[in-house]
Formats: C-alpha cells, sequence, structure tokens
C-alpha cells in the first residue's frame, strides 16, 4: 500500500469507504483531503442520490468538503460492493444496532465484511470501525480470510480502528481526536496507522483488533454507567430542592476524580442506548455477567416512561388531565446541534404520551419531519402561538426561546438546564 505525500493533490492509491452513514462519508472525505483517490459505497441508492445532492446532515465545514468531492474525478460513488477489489485499502463504516430485544443487529456487519473478503487480495489493507463484540474482527476478517488461503498479518493485512465521532459538540471532530488502531500483526497495525494518521490527532496502537474492540465498548459503557448515576443523583437533588445543575458545576470545580455528566430524559443516537449490550450480550453467551452496566442501561431505559409520569403529575397539579392535555415537546433529537433521532427518548415520550390520550407537537427546527407510532409529524413552526398545557423541554438546541414557546405555562425540563430552581420539576 502506497501512501500519498503530505501537502500533495496527486492521487498515489485508492481507497474504498463501505457505508457512506455518519461515519463512512465523514471519513471519505477525511481521506480525500488527505490526499486519497476515494470510492464511497454503500448498498443505498437513495442515500447515494442524497450524497450526490447534497442533501445530508453534516456541518457547514464538511458540506463544503463535500461539493469539492463531489467534483473531484477521483471521488467516486456506487452501489458496487465489488469495487472493493480494486482499492488498495477499504474502511467498513456500517452501522451495528441493536433490534427491539437489544441484542446486537449485526446484518449489515457481516454482510459488508463477507463481500470484502470475496474481493479481497494480497497486499490489500482491511479496516474495520464499526463498533462490535470483541473478536468481531477475527471472526468476520481474518478467519474467513484464511479460509480464502490468504494469511491474515502476511498476504493481507487487518486492523481494528474503532470511529471515533461526537456530531453536534465542537472541538470533538475526528481531525482533533486520538485514533486507536490496532492490527493482526505489527505490520497491519503500522499501514492502518498510515492510512489513518492524517485524519487523527494522532494514533494510539495497541497490541491487537481484540484490544481495539474492547477499547471502545469500554468508552461508551463508561458513559451510559455515568449518565445514568448523574440521572439518579438529579432526582435526588430534586427531591431535596436542589438544582442538580447547580450541583454539577459546583463538583467540577475539584480538580481531580471528579468528570462532569448530565441528567436528562434519556440517552439516544447510535452509540450509548446501544453499544453496551454488546458487551452484556457477549457476556451471557459465556454465562457472565456485568451487573452495575446492566442495571445502568435497565435505568436509562426506564427514564422516558419517568418523565411521562412527571408530566402527568404537573398536569394533575394543576387540574388538567393528561387525556386531552396539549403538550408541546421541545426539541426532539437525541442531543443538542444534531437533526439525528435515532434512539431519541422524545420518540418513546411522545408515543406515550399520545397512548395516554395527550395531544402532543413538537418544535425542533432541526428535525422538519419524523414518524412517530407511524405516522408523520412535523416541526411546529408557529409553536408560539398556539396554546399549550405543558411544554416538555427534551432537547435544548442554541437559540432555543422555550419562554416564548411556553408563553407563561408550566414547563417540565428534563434536560436541568434553565437556570431553574429544582429543575426538572414544575415552573
Amino acid at each position: 500500500m502506497s501512501v500519498p505525500p503530505q501537502g500533495t493533490a496527486a492521487r498515489t492509491g485508492a481507497v474504498a469507504v463501505v457505508g457512506l452513514g455518519y461515519v463512512g462519508l465523514p471519513t471519505a472525505l477525511a481521506l480525500r483531503e488527505a490526499g486519497w483517490a476515494v470510492t464511497g459505497i454503500d448498498i443505498s441508492d437513495n442515500r447515494l442520490a442524497d450524497i450526490r445532492r447534497g442533501d445530508v446532515d453534516l456541518p457547514p465545514g464538511q458540506l463544503r468538503l463535500l461539493g469539492d468531492a463531489l467534483r473531484d474525478p477521483d471521488f467516486l460513488l456506487t452501489g458496487d460492493g465489488a469495487a472493493v477489489g480494486r482499492a488498495e485499502a477499504v474502511i467498513v463504516c456500517v452501522p451495528t444496532p441493536v433490534d427491539r430485544h437489544r441484542v446486537p443487529d449485526l446484518r449489515a456487519l457481516t454482510a459488508a465484511c463477507a463481500s470484502v473478503v470475496r474481493h479481497a487480495f494480497e497486499g490489500q489493507l482491511l479496516v474495520l470501525t464499526s463498533t462490535s463484540y470483541v473478536g468481531t474482527t477475527r471472526d468476520l476478517l481474518v478467519e474467513p480470510l484464511a479460509a480464502r488461503g490468504l494469511r491474515p498479518g502476511t498476504d493481507v493485512y487487518v486492523a481494528f480502528a474503532p470511529e471515533r465521532i461526537d456530531p453536534g459538540v465542537d472541538g470533538h471532530a475526528p481531525d482533533a481526536t486520538p485514533r486507536v488502531v490496532g492490527g493482526v500483526g505489527r505490520r497491519s497495525t503500522e499501514l492502518a496507522a498510515e492510512l489513518l494518521r492524517r485524519t487523527a490527532a494522532g494514533i494510539h496502537r495497541v497490541d491487537d483488533p481484540e484490544t481495539a474492540e474492547m477499547c471502545k465498548l469500554w468508552e461508551n459503557t463508561f458513559r451510559a454507567v455515568n449518565i445514568a448515576l448523574a440521572n439518579e443523583l438529579a432526582d435526588t437533588s430534586m427531591e431535596f430542592g436542589l438544582d442538580p445543575r447547580q450541583v454539577i458545576e459546583a463538583a467540577a470545580t475539584k480538580p481531580y476524580g471528579f468528570m462532569p455528566f448530565y441528567p436528562g430524559p434519556g440517552v439516544g443516537g447510535h452509540c450509548i442506548p446501544c453499544d453496551p449490550h454488546y458487551l452484556l450480550w457477549q457476556l451471557r453467551s459465556r454465562q457472565r455477567d456485568a451487573p452495575l452496566v446492566g442495571s445502568a442501561m435497565s435505568a436509562i431505559a426506564a427514564r422516558p416512561s419517568e418523565v411521562v409520569r412527571r408530566a402527568r403529575d404537573l398536569l394533575a397539579d394543576r387540574g388538567t388531565a393528561v387525556a386531552g392535555a396539549r403538550v408541546l415537546v421541545v426539541g426532539v433529537a437525541y442531543k443538542p446541534g444534531v437533526a439525528d433521532v435515532r434512539e431519541s427518548p422524545a420518540l418513546e415520550i411522545i408515543d406515550r404520551l399520545s397512548a395516554l390520550g395527550a395531544r402532543v407537537g413538537y418544535h425542533d427546527p432541526l428535525v422538519p419531519a419524523m414518524t412517530s407510532r407511524g405516522a408523520e409529524r412535523r416541526h411546529l413552526a408557529d409553536a408560539a402561538s398556539r396554546p399549550w398545557d405543558l411544554v416538555l423541554v427534551h432537547t435544548l438546541h442554541d437559540g432555543t426561546d422555550v419562554a416564548g414557546l411556553a408563553r407563561g405555562c408550566p414547563v417540565l425540563d428534563t434536560t436541568h438546564g434553565l437556570g431553574t430552581p429544582a429543575a426538572g420539576a414544575a415552573r
């Protein structure tokens, strides 16, 4: 595998990126900026059409990079999986969700890896980035390659380098974040490090793919457990009539032994609600358990129901039945600054309130439309002019005028971010 010289526009090698979602597309753009000729592969014709139109959810800077890439003859988009057989290096970036029973759904990853193995050739580098259980790289790449007669680490090079992306958060861009790489043998690790080093703030090498796989599960399980703890301590603070945010900010002045995590209505997105379940699922297969992790995930799953209970209580305190109540949910994306509603607690909160007979609308300029209970719902741009019995704050995007939307009606602030005494109770 040849590496493009720094700063040159000449393409001396080709990289195929399999999967052009929230990880794969930015990865493809970053590799192009680093000097590689890039082929982006996705099985969804609709996704490819959206990318070609520039109709994708990317920060402004990455949208500009996409515009440049679409004018570049060395940046190709295709739905043909066989294109991996024409690349010196292949990066697999497909989704690894869980199903409704919180069991890993590995169909996309298994299919992508099978295609990569089928077209692999001597000297090629294969890098897996999708979060999965410990041993995935060996199960889906190493052993099938060996069965084809290709020796991983000798004939073909294989590594795991977990993605690290925090959408909507300034300062957490992939190129400002170190990358962990673990290969099958030293040569695999070094080739993967060479490929990725200009797209990250340094490379941290580990001994093998399994260490890198566990690293990613550890990172996101750590976050999940601490979010569950933050929710529990926030509830405790409110029980004492205290503002949880003020308590957290005070604790965060300690320069050691504390890291601030913030409470909310639950967790959403592609990582935190899913990744710890890969760990729990794998442990169950070994007749083992991680009780603290399991309890944290159960608490997180129960959080939307707790929000609905508080909404009912707040309405009841004012003599309003939930059936027929007009409830506005402010922000339905899973976090501020993004348009993504995957696993967003807002979906369950809206569904549960609707099932109780509430008339629920939502205000989120970043999410023009979404599906809830099988029906499409649309952002209410005129929400401030409508009467509401309750405003439920789910996600606070920059510039959200909660007071203007509520106009004096009760507010349930699930983010504890409005700075009110005992925020999260009535306001």
